[in-house]
Order: structure tokens, then sequence, then C-alpha cells
């Protein structure tokens, strides 16, 4: 359908293949939005079902935009709903997803009111099965806890410390900085690692805006794209440079000597750097020498401000420990240690 000169205030990219009844949902979700001034992109990837029928019938709606990508695959089809998006904003949701119905006015006002966050996103409540899916829930709550632009700067090494479907930024986000990249890594991943370096900040709202639905389906069980591997290997890059640039002259100290942690840690080597110690809590290794390189209990670190601190360590529970102790030694967190999962 032809395009009116009304530009929106926030255009909705929706990537969808095969979805099933779900679509329907979504779409609902938005169209019902207490915030009226948007577009919805429905971008149909390669769908075989009668998705693309089901999306046409919401369309009747002048708002809704239905458009094709015949490359199966996610980035393709982001890509394709970016090109078309009009508006100064972009809101991110999936097929599978309920948006809250004040959830694009939130947004919208607070990127309206804080001109210099690049990102906003929202708590989300996770809708699959905590006893099935335990791990992906706790997960979830990992990120809820994660408000402020540091607190997500500061974990962004962790896990991915955004729900992508939660996201509205800046479409001069993307022109500056580029958009999604193709290839064998989380796609929503590397974009916030790569914003963050660039100094894009991001705030996430305290409300719980997107229901965050976890079905058999879901891509991130079965793409090796978002395998923990896949993971570590886009953001190691990221991580040696944060730390190089902080580092100074002090000896890099790792906390964690086990021989996954080891493994995963390669990108310092890689990246020049070289690591002068391990800390660990097993005894067995406590005293030992791993490569020529000594392992320290943590009770030998020394004080702040000698040494940088890179914690490895995905033991639950065993991050904030760390943190309390080298807080309690006066680092500071970003400038003297980081944690990394």
């Amino acid at each position: 359908m032809p395009l009116g000169s009304h530009v929106p205030a926030v255009s909705v990219v929706l990537p969808f293949r095969n979805p099933g009844a779900t679509l329907v949902r979504a779409i609902e979700s938005i169209r019902v939005q207490d915030f009226v001034d948007w577009e919805l992109i429905l971008v149909d990837n390669a769908s075989t079902d009668r998705s693309l029928e089901r999306s046409a019938a919401a369309a009747a709606d002048d708002r809704i935009r239905v458009v094709t990508e015949p490359r199966a695959g996610i980035v393709p089809a982001l890509k394709t709903g970016l090109a078309a998006a009009r508006a100064p904003l972009i809101a991110r949701m999936d097929a599978d997803d309920v948006a809250a119905p004040e959830r694009l006015g939130e947004q919208t006002r607070f990127l309206r009111s804080h001109p210099e966050v690049g990102l906003c996103a929202t708590r989300v409540r996770f809708a699959g099965d905590r006893a099935v899916a335990r791990g992906y829930a706790l997960y979830v709550d990992w990120t809820n806890d994660l408000l402020t632009h540091s607190d997500i700067a500061l974990n962004r090494f962790v896990e991915s410390p955004i729900a992508h479907p939660s996201v509205c930024f800046r479409t001069a986000c993307v022109e500056r900085f580029g958009g999604y990249r193709d290839g064998p890594f989380p796609e929503d991943y590397e974009l916030w690692l790569r914003w963050l370096e660039a100094g894009v900040r991001m705030e996430k709202l305290p409300d719980f805006l997107l229901e965050w639905h976890d079905p058999p389906s879901r891509i991130s069980r079965s793409d090796p794209r978002y395998a923990s591997e896949a993971f570590f290997a886009v953001k190691s890059p990221y991580l040696a440079r944060f730390v190089v640039a902080r580092q100074g002259s002090r000896p890099l100290w790792q906390w964690g000597a086990g021989r996954e942690t080891r493994r995963r840690t390669r990108c310092f080597v890689e990246a020049g750097m070289t690591v002068a110690a391990y800390v660990d809590v097993d005894p067995k290794r406590i005293g030992q020498s791993i490569a020529g390189i000594p392992v320290y209990a943590p009770e030998a670190i020394p004080t702040a401000g000698e040494v940088y601190v890179i914690a490895c360590v995905a033991v639950r529970g065993a991050r904030e420990r760390i943190r309390r102790l080298l807080a309690g030694r006066g680092y500071e967190e970003g400038t003297d240690f980081v944690c990394a999962g």
C-alpha cells in the first residue's frame, strides 16, 4: 500500500518464519498500544506455513506493513526490517512475545526526554516453564537486575545483558555505528558489544513491559550461533580491548585456573597479553604452577592498583563473592577488575 507523508515516532520491526498462531497474538499486542504513533513492519522471512496469510489480514490496519525477505535467517530479516523503517526510533519485537500496552509509550517518552541515551530496554517477564528451563529463567532474572548503563556496561562480558525483543533504539545509532552483522555469533549480543565499545549509552526501564516466551522452537535452542562457545568467541576481542585500555602497566591476574577457563581466555594471549598469575579456591591448585604461571589463593591478591584482575568464574554465586572481596580490598569494577562469563 502507498505510504502516507506522516513519519511515525517509532517503527516496530517484527521478523517471523513459520511462527504459527503466536504471530496474531504478538501483532495484537502492538495494535492495542496506548501510544498510537507507530508503524509495525512485519518481515516474512521465507515462511512456508500460513504466516503470510495471517500477517496480511492484520495489515488491514494502515500502520502495519508486510515486507518479505526470501533469504532465510534472522539477520537478513532484521536488515530488511531496518531498511523499511521510517521512524527515528526502532523497537524490536518477536513473533512469540507479547508487549504490554504501555511499552511503546514508555520507551518513546524515555528516549525523547533522555537524548544522551541511544538504547532503552525493559525488564521482561519469563513466560516459559521455570522448572523445565531453569537456567534460562535465571538468566532472565539476572538481566532484570541490570537497569543502569553502568550495570549493563560492566556486565556485558558475563552474558548478553539485554533481552533483544525488549529494546528500542535510535535509528541514528544504526547509521553511525552500523546495524546487525551476520556471522557465527548471536547477532544481538555482537551489536550490544560493538555499540557499548563505541560509547552508546544504554538504559533499562524498571517496568516489566514484555512477556518473553520460551517455545521449544526458539532458535537459540538449536542454532550453533547461540551456543556458549559462540558467545565467548564474539566477546573475546571486545573483552581483550577493554582490559588493554585499563590495565596500564599492571600485571594481569586471572581469577579461575580451571582447564575450561584457561581455554576460554586464550583471547588474552592472542591480544598480546600475558597472564601473570591465577587465583583459585581449589586447594589442589593453590601453590601449584600451570604452564609456569603460579596459582594463588584469594587472600594473596595484592591491594588495589598493583594488578588488574579478570574474574572468569561461572559458578553460581561466586561472581558476587569475588566482587565483595575485591571491593573490600579497594578495587573498583572496570577500573581495577572486570567479570567475564
